[in-house]
């Protein structure tokens, strides 16, 4: 009987899980995909496509600067609750998205999106661990950067193509009432969660006495500064300089992101057996990566199996620094992990600006230098960390 007993709750649990990496694919998709129809929401309202680029900027901006506010302020309220109110915004924001009748309104709307994946990302890592089948936290981890994975697999490339046929309103709602569909699928899977460990502003200064969890925080922006510098032009760097065809450039991009399947995979399966490695590995793979980028980008081939190689290492990369955190702020899991999705998006930006200014001063050709530059520099602060950690 008990194991009749078992085997549905470990069912169930499971289902919790890939729910949350549903809603991972879904969050991420929404912030990347705009990206793809930035000139036909410039024609929807006059306006020009690097004029509608702000509201990328916003939205990253939003993320970083509110998610540790907001997880502060949700510190004490029941978890599932409060990420099925969080996916009610995110729905919401989503339908005046779809609705907004001038530019000013879809800002707004994106603006009210960006609160929902700040408040997301501060409390899910830690909820699917939470509600992770025994000794499986780390393959939960995986489901959920699986999730992210997708949304550069399929998540961006059907928003452009629904955006296409059927203007770049349906995108926006599409992902609104796929939103609707997971946040059903969570309110009937997920069991009521206090609040636990989630921290308060006295965590901050513990955090400030905790050598490792700073550098593993250091460490979030300048792999994914690094990481950004050269995703962020990809397109152009594969058209403009490798004169790859535009064919090419999606086979690109598609083995780039279909790389984080394996990429997931490979660390639910290494993690558990070299925890102090992975990271360091993942740093010093990053290097190599950057260091490689222009001498194959003569070949296609050789090009794109560089790709493989750079999906697999930053989707390993995330989650290594993912679960070390956590394993760094056990007692505070939920304002560490807000403090993560808040430098991360840092990252995000501060590369997409530095590959900007690189691009323009000294050319396409340059940015992969740079970035490995600055991913060397981390692999140097990663054995580092495991230096730290190995003297407490």
């Amino acid at each position: 009987m008990s194991r009749e007993i078992h085997q549905p709750r470990t069912a169930q649990q499971w289902m919790a899980v890939i729910a949350l990496a549903c809603a991972a694919f879904i969050v991420n998709t929404t912030e990347f995909v705009p990206v793809a129809l930035l000139s036909d929401i410039g024609r929807s309202f006059q306006l020009h496509s690097t004029q509608v680029g702000v509201m990328i900027t916003v939205y990253a901006w939003v993320v970083a600067v509110m998610s540790l506010p907001l997880m502060l302020w949700s510190k004490n309220i029941e978890r599932r609750f409060l990420l099925l109110a969080l996916f009610v915004l995110f729905i919401l924001g989503h339908a005046l998205s779809y609705f907004a009748w001038n530019f000013s309104i879809l800002l707004m709307s994106r603006i009210a999106i960006a609160l929902a994946h700040a408040l997301f990302w501060s409390i899910t890592a830690s909820l699917a661990v939470r509600v992770a089948p025994p000794g499986k936290q780390f393959q939960a981890l995986g489901l959920l950067s699986t999730g992210t994975a997708m949304a550069m697999v399929l998540g961006i490339p059907l928003g452009r193509l629904i955006g296409e046929y059927s203007g770049w309103r349906s995108s926006f709602a599409l992902i609104g009432l796929s939103a609707v569909v997971v946040c059903l699928i969570l309110a009937k899977t997920l069991p009521k969660l206090s609040s636990q460990n989630s921290g308060n502003l006295h965590s901050l200064k513990l955090f400030l006495q905790r050598p490792a969890l700073l550098a593993a925080f250091a460490l979030t922006v300048l792999t994914v500064t690094a990481q950004f510098i050269v995703y962020s032009y990809i397109e152009p760097f594969s058209l403009q300089v490798a004169q790859f065809t535009s064919t090419q450039t999606t086979q690109f991009l598609f083995i780039y992101g279909a790389a984080g399947f394996l990429g997931s995979y490979l660390f639910g399966l290494l993690a558990p057996r070299f925890p102090s490695l992975i990271i360091p590995m993942s740093c010093l793979s990053l290097t190599l990566a950057m260091l490689l980028f222009l001498p194959l980008s003569q070949n296609i081939y050789a090009f794109t199996g560089l790709g493989l190689f750079w999906g697999m290492t930053m989707i390993s990369l995330s989650l290594a620094l993912r679960s070390k955190i956590l394993d760094l702020s056990s007692d505070a899991t939920d304002v560490a992990m807000a403090i993560f999705s808040a430098l991360y998006n840092v990252g995000i930006g501060g590369g997409a600006l530095l590959g900007a200014l690189i691009a323009h001063d000294l050319g396409l050709k340059s940015i992969s230098w740079i970035a490995a530059i600055i991913a060397a520099c981390g692999t140097l602060l990663a054995i580092y960390l495991v230096y730290l950690q190995r003297r407490v």
